[in-house]
């Protein structure tokens, strides 16, 4: 699986909440790429593609 939400990807990045949503707020993250958003709109954060920008 490559896409979780935000919680689960905290508790598997240790990054807290806030900080994920801090990433996506000031376009560090970008849409479709590092995360992207549900039908029900709901933030779905793309696993492999944030671990490529961690290393980067």
């Amino acid at each position: 699986m490559n896409w979780v939400v935000i919680k689960k990807f905290s508790n598997l990045c240790g990054l807290t909440e806030q900080a994920i949503r801090a990433n996506i707020k000031k376009g560090k993250w970008l849409v479709d790429t590092h995360f992207t958003y549900s039908p029900d709109g709901r933030i779905y954060i793309n696993i492999k593609e944030v671990e490529k920008w961690i290393v980067s």
